[in-house]
């Protein structure tokens, strides 16, 4: 997944403007960073620096607003444009490590700054949006776009901000403004509280187990884990299985103790529903009907259809369209496992009906009985390291001729992160890759990727990069092993990290992952299919005791059960789709939900509330939309899985892992951020216009007729 914070246009950009000489001598973020692609100086950089540096920030980019508004020539596209383009750099630069940071490894002064600053730059972001004058003068410079003679993507970043401004409210009446800017800082305060909230809630969800016994199934490594976990929480003789952001927990497929699973299962699903202070759901509640009453105030009837505007679905009607398509042939291959699972149920001695705690433990069962494949089998040839530097890195080597070396010298905010140089096939500097792994108590579940410095030749900045996952952290001289579902997510993360390193655009707004929804999740989905690709596979996928490849029987049956457990995996996806799509589907009349309640009709409503399968996320802890700024856009992984699955059916038929199709896929799609349309762009690349069929059949899917 990625994770962004689009501050004004995302206007990303890492020069300086000077600030005052008191500021610069004393703040880390007052001038650009002096180390390499000015990577953050976290040697300097202090809890205490960041309100100060938000404070001067956005003080100095309100400056430039006025003297962009008070200038007395007439507006041009370089006197107000490329003027507000280049604003708010020290901001900017602020804003971008203190999320970071603050996502990946939070304290309570840091959650402090969050809360105090999130309705002081919604406040900021409308000082700009809604300023009057500086809207009439974007729009002077929009009505003479046809006469300026602008260049394509010169004309596209006019288009955006004109397009961004209306939307944003620039057109409201004042009385209108000032109801858009108090609804504006109550939903950043509340969506700051609901990520603090389920920071919270993950780390005393956390199943506490007395009995060794009750972890039976788990491997010596798992086991020390939750010892390790034990002990940082000062819990000596006990073991701790910590949450990860999803329904699901991973060791789910391996505890042998139903009663262990069953427990572990309800931590998960009601990590933040016991009324307690972590609890979510009044805030949810107050969330979903401010974004229907600025949706309405900006003239949409739902928040659906106002976030959609720029999306490549465009319309509510659009996205319930594309998963109508795939529900019914889901239900039906979710019906076949399921009578699969329990007739396992029923071999293996078990006298009880199927529940949500045992389906991954016996999915597994008979995923070794039909495949011959159990996943404790893999776990020894997927070695962290040798993933990340033998898999992902030469994937990206043999496609785009790019190059990595670990460095040491640049600042870290945590011991575990690592960094590296990345070169291009030309042997020059590309950009800069973070890479920060394991999961801790103070971090944010799930995996993302983000910026430290924007790709820009207006700025002549290169990209700096990072990606966050959530790995359990192995007990000390312990091998970080990970299941293939682990291997997957790192090689979709750095499909992110590759779109933002390849970035070649003029104008940061316009840069790398600086685009819809339905579009960025592409480069990280048909990232993952080289996973599995032969050549890239044998390279990483090596035993880490004896240093054997995996053997060909192994592969074999990884292959063969690519569409195992599909009606599963696509079922509680669409679930959490539908659910995020019909909270983002109330009107502002609707009045205010019950959680529970609600999440049960919406799901019935949909025919997505499949049995034994539980949605992905549940409303009260379902980071993304109220947090992470998916809201009606959670649909997105599953579009551009259809993106991905016919842009790989293309690399297929083409040769497969070339350096000619991996330069031409960087040239078309990754290089071009969102300079171009969306539909444009990638029929231009496939030749047509997106096919579901090749996702369904990726799947194992098969249409389902009336």
């Amino acid at each position: 997944m990625r994770q962004f914070h689009r501050f004004w246009l995302c206007a990303v950009i890492a020069v300086a403007i000077a600030g005052s000489a008191v500021a610069q001598a004393a703040n880390p973020f007052a001038a650009p960073s002096t180390l390499p692609l000015q990577t953050p100086p976290f040697d300097k950089i202090r809890d205490t620096d960041y309100a100060p540096a938000f404070e001067a920030g956005m003080k100095q980019q309100l400056k430039e607003i006025d003297a962009i508004t008070r200038a007395k020539s007439a507006p041009t596209f370089k006197n107000t444009i490329i003027a507000l383009e280049k604003s708010g750099q020290m901001l900017a630069r602020a804003q971008l490590a203190f999320f970071a940071v603050v996502q990946a490894n939070t304290n309570d002064a840091l959650d402090k700054v969050q809360s105090e600053f999130a309705p002081k730059f919604a406040e900021h972001q409308d000082a700009i949006a809604l300023n009057p004058k500086l809207f009439a003068r974007v729009k002077a410079v929009y009505d003479q776009r046809d006469a300026l003679k602008l260049d394509p993507e010169s004309q596209r970043l006019l288009e955006v901000y004109y397009r961004q401004f209306v939307h944003a409210g620039a057109n409201l009446n004042e009385a209108d403004k000032a109801t858009l800017r108090e609804i504006n800082k109550k939903i950043a305060s509340l969506e700051t509280s609901f990520q603090q909230k389920l920071v919270a809630a993950a780390k005393a969800g956390a199943l506490v187990v007395d009995d060794k016994t009750a972890l039976a199934g788990l491997s010596d490594g798992e086991i020390a884990s939750t010892t390790q976990a034990a002990e940082e929480r000062k819990l000596p003789g006990k073991y701790v299985i910590t949450l990860q952001n999803t329904t699901q927990q991973p060791l789910l497929a391996s505890l042998t103790d139903r009663d262990t699973r069953e427990k572990l299962f309800k931590s998960s699903w009601t990590r933040a529903e016991n009324a307690d202070a972590n609890d979510t759901r009044a805030i949810i509640s107050e969330i979903a009907q401010l974004r229907a009453q600025k949706a309405k105030l900006l003239g949409y009837p739902t928040w659906a259809a106002y976030v959609l505007y720029d999306q490549m679905a465009q319309t509510p009607d659009a996205v319930e369209k594309f998963l109508g398509q795939l529900t019914p042939a889901t239900a039906k291959k979710i019906q076949d496992e399921a009578k699969a699972i329990q007739k396992m149920i029923n071999k293996s001695g078990g006298h009880f009906a199927l529940q949500p705690w045992d389906w991954n433990f016996y999915a597994e069962k008979v995923r070794k009985a039909e495949y011959d494949l159990d996943q404790n089998q893999l776990k020894p040839y997927f070695e962290l390291g040798k993933v990340l530097q033998d898999g992902v890195f030469y994937a990206a080597n043999q496609l785009y001729g790019i190059t990595f070396k670990e460095r040491h010298d640049i600042p870290v905010y945590q011991p575990d992160v690592r960094v590296f140089d990345v070169f291009d096939k030309d042997g020059t500097q590309l950009a800069i890759y973070y890479y920060d792994p394991f999961k801790r108590d103070n971090k944010t579940g799930g995996a993302w990727m983000n910026n430290f410095v924007q790709g820009s030749r207006l700025m002549g900045t290169k990209p700096v990069v990072y990606n966050v996952a959530n790995f359990t952290k192995p007990a000390p001289g312990q091998p970080a092993l990970l299941s293939f579902t682990d291997v997957t997510t790192i090689f979709h993360e750095f499909g992110h990290a590759l779109h933002g390193m390849f970035a070649n655009t003029k104008y940061p707004s316009l840069a790398g992952v600086s685009t819809a929804r339905d579009w960025v999740e592409f480069p990280s989905q048909i990232n993952e299919n080289w996973a599995t690709y032969p050549d890239v596979l044998k390279h990483y996928a090596v035993n880490y005791k004896t240093g054997e490849p995996i053997p060909e029987a192994l592969v074999d049956k990884i292959k063969k059960s690519a569409t195992f457990n599909q009606g599963y995996a696509l079922g509680e996806l669409l679930a959490a789709s539908e659910l995020d799509m019909q909270w983002h589907e109330l009107t502002v009349d609707a009045p205010k939900q019950d959680v529970d309640a609600f999440e049960l009709l919406a799901l019935r409503d949909t025919n997505t509330d499949f049995a034994n399968v539980p949605t992905r996320y549940r409303s009260s802890y379902f980071l993304h939309i109220w947090a992470n700024g998916y809201a009606a856009g959670y649909y997105a992984y599953q579009w551009t899985v259809m993106l991905a699955a016919d842009s790989y059916d293309w690399f297929k038929k083409n040769g497969g892992l070339t350096r000619a199709n991996g330069d031409r896929f960087r040239d078309m799609i990754l290089s071009k951020g969102q300079t171009e349309d969306y539909g444009t762009m990638f029929r231009a690349f496939y030749g047509k216009d997106p096919d579901i069929g090749p996702m369904l059949e990726k799947r194992g899917l098969k249409p389902v007729t009336n």
